[in-house]
């Protein structure tokens, strides 16, 4: 099933995608009498690709968070980040295309969400570079009360959509707040009026915007399973103390356990601290194929895999000296890599949970 966050944020058109999507999504995977994970908490193969262009729209906004902490939002790479969603999304269409049936709906769904994207990305490129730009200039006393208030926005946001979709955002409490919260006059005067009036048309329209999109996926779609199945060798000691969410559904003598974990960001770091105690995965969601996850390492960095199983990499525009890097992995290998970069300086990104 496709994350509901990313695919209801383009509007109507994407309620057509879902009908594509529920046609093919059965074929996406073959039955598989050696899988242990039940029936209902299986998912496609093909997802852990297809989830990282929605991700990537999840990492650009966090980038964009930090950066304007002390930056201007002009100058802000937008069109670099345009080019990257589809450097991502060309990666993972060749990783599956021979690989795995055609899983039409999805990807019709990350061309919606990519052409949306493209266009907010390139509307606020032009005004930031060239209205945005000319009022950062009239400033005299650095950011205004509207500039910091729009960074602790855009990280209360960024927070919010790792783990629920974007329409759920209270934009309407954040537009009342730019009024309340900030005087309406001050020091640079100019710049302060110009982020009112720039703030005011986002928060207002995707408040409204996203009351509506609110209002048809309710009416539309079930709520997406919330968790992730998975069958783990063993389930290691402390494991119920420092993951007090993953829940135990069944065990046998060997000791072999189907588990539940968080869905999204939440699993990428229980599953980190599952392999920091010594467990090792067996299944995902279904799955003992490839797992795609990314990290951002240094540039010098070399992941201790196969050059094959690198997708792709690509600089972090905001900080010189960063990269994503994005690989796949055997399911029952994901521990032995999380373990074995333990300590080097470098993060998990997120593991792509089917």
């Amino acid at each position: 099933m496709m994350r509901k966050r990313a695919w209801v944020r383009c509007g109507w058109f994407v309620i057509l995608a879902s009908m594509l999507v529920a046609t093919f999504a059965g074929n996406s995977f073959a039955a598989d009498e050696a899988i242990v994970t039940p029936q209902e908490h299986r998912r496609g193969p093909e997802q852990t690709f297809l989830t990282y262009p929605e991700w990537f729209l999840v990492f650009s906004p966090a980038e964009y968070a930090v950066f304007v902490r002390e930056h201007n939002p002009s100058d802000f790479p937008f069109l670099g980040h345009i080019g990257q969603f589809w450097q991502g999304y060309g990666a993972v269409y060749e990783a599956t295309r021979n690989r795995y049936p055609m899983n039409w709906g999805y990807h019709v769904m990350i061309m919606v969400i990519g052409v949306s994207t493209t266009v907010e990305y390139g509307l606020r490129a032009g005004y930031e570079t060239l209205i945005g730009r000319v009022a950062e200039l009239t400033r005299t006393h650095g950011q205004t009360e509207e500039d910091r208030y729009a960074a602790r926005v855009a990280q209360d946001y960024v927070d919010f959509i790792r783990v629920e979709p974007w329409y759920k955002f209270d934009f309407r409490s954040k537009l009342i707040g730019l009024w309340k919260d900030t005087s309406l006059w001050g020091p640079d005067a100019i710049r302060k009026w110009e982020r009112k009036y720039a703030l005011t048309t986002e928060y207002g329209v995707k408040a409204a915007y996203g009351w509506l999109i609110g209002v048809a996926t309710k009416a539309s779609y079930d709520e997406p399973v919330p968790v992730t199945a998975v069958i783990l060798d063993r389930v290691p000691d402390g494991a119920s103390t420092e993951l007090p969410q993953m829940k135990v559904l069944r065990q046998d003598a060997g000791g072999t356990a189907l588990v539940t974990l968080p869905r999204y960001q939440e699993f990428t770091n229980e599953a980190a601290v599952l392999a920091k105690l010594g467990a090792r995965f067996q299944e995902i969601a279904g799955n003992r194929g490839p797992i795609l996850l990314s990290l951002i390492a240094p540039t010098a960095w070399d992941p201790p895999v196969p050059a094959q199983d690198i997708l792709f990499t690509q600089s972090i525009r905001t900080v010189p000296g960063k990269k994503r890097v994005v690989l796949a992995v055997q399911v029952d290998s994901l521990s032995a890599l999380l373990r074995s970069i333990d300590g080097q300086p470098l993060s998990i990104e997120h593991i792509y949970d089917y």
